[in-house]
């Protein structure tokens, strides 16, 4: 093995990083399902690799930038056992299920994993504004830094090969979270006739609310205390049926208000009505 990159897959973002390392006077092996895809980057240096298993063997150090996990499998089907020394980095999004089932496969073959989360358009890559997560061998992460360094500011989520995926999957959970949440209310507004414009106004403000009081819902988590704060349990509740009833209707749905009633409903049964909306994760 040498001290070249290899990278498989050459869309959007495998594009971005295949250049990053080439700025940087990194040798890259690249392949790709498509060979046509492979002429600007083979124009700028980097050297294209046949098969998949020329590409794999070709250096110690593996990036997959596929589509999806479907991808990985298709790439690493043939790998074939005694691949010490080498790491192989998906990076993707998909499951933490996905995740360990390719942790498992490529460490089966002798390989080390890390998987990463890819919070960054093509770009950004090799700036600051990227976020790219490593999950997964600690020390695969830490020989390879020099390298992952390159591409962003890295950030390694924890030793289990799932860290990164659940991590990366639940900050796109939050943001579809939030965005729908902002969604549904506009409908709501504009169906009954306010001023969406106006509306808009007040919902920042409300937004404001929740990521200014981060820092006391996390402490709240961590220490298992959960405060009144502005409404206990049971004025929470009566809230969330009201907006149950008021998007009984909405084409986007309600949210999943009625399992948080529910949640809400058996700690009150549980005696634990006078404590905060914090609770329901308990």
């Amino acid at each position: 093995m040498t001290d070249a990159v290899t990278l498989i897959g050459t869309g959007a973002i495998g594009t971005a990083v295949a250049h990053r390392l080439l700025d940087a006077g990194r040798e890259v092996v690249v392949w790709n399902r498509t060979p046509a895809r492979l002429t600007t980057l083979v124009a700028a240096g980097a050297r294209p690799a046949t098969s998949v298993a020329e590409a794999l063997s070709a250096s110690d150090l593996v990036l997959l930038t596929l589509t999806d996990y479907q991808a990985v499998d298709a790439v690493l089907a043939g790998l074939p056992p005694g691949q010490d020394g080498r790491t192989i980095v998906t990076l993707t999004t998909g499951t933490p299920d996905e995740a360990l089932r390719t942790a498992q496969l490529v460490s089966g073959a002798g390989a080390r994993y890390l998987d990463a989360g890819v919070q960054a358009a093509p770009e950004t890559i090799g700036t600051d504004k990227a976020v790219i997560l490593y999950g997964g061998d600690r020390s695969a992460y830490d020989r390879h830094l020099p390298t992952l360094r390159l591409l962003s500011p890295p950030r390694f989520a924890g030793e289990s090969p799932t860290a990164a995926a659940l991590w990366d999957l639940t900050l796109f959970g939050l943001w579809y979270d939030a965005q729908l949440g902002l969604l549904r209310a506009l409908a709501a507004v504009q169906a009954a006739g306010i001023d969406v414009t106006e509306f808009a106004a007040s919902a920042h403000t409300q937004l404001g609310h929740v990521l200014s009081a981060l820092p006391d819902t996390v402490t709240e988590m961590v220490k298992a205390d959960f405060p009144r704060g502005p409404a206990d349990l049971t004025e929470h509740l009566t809230v969330l049926r009201h907006l149950i009833t008021l998007r009984s209707t909405s084409p986007l749905g309600d949210g999943g208000l009625p399992a948080v009633a529910a949640r809400i409903e058996a700690l009150t049964t549980a005696g634990r009505a006078s404590e905060g909306l914090t609770a329901v994760i308990s």
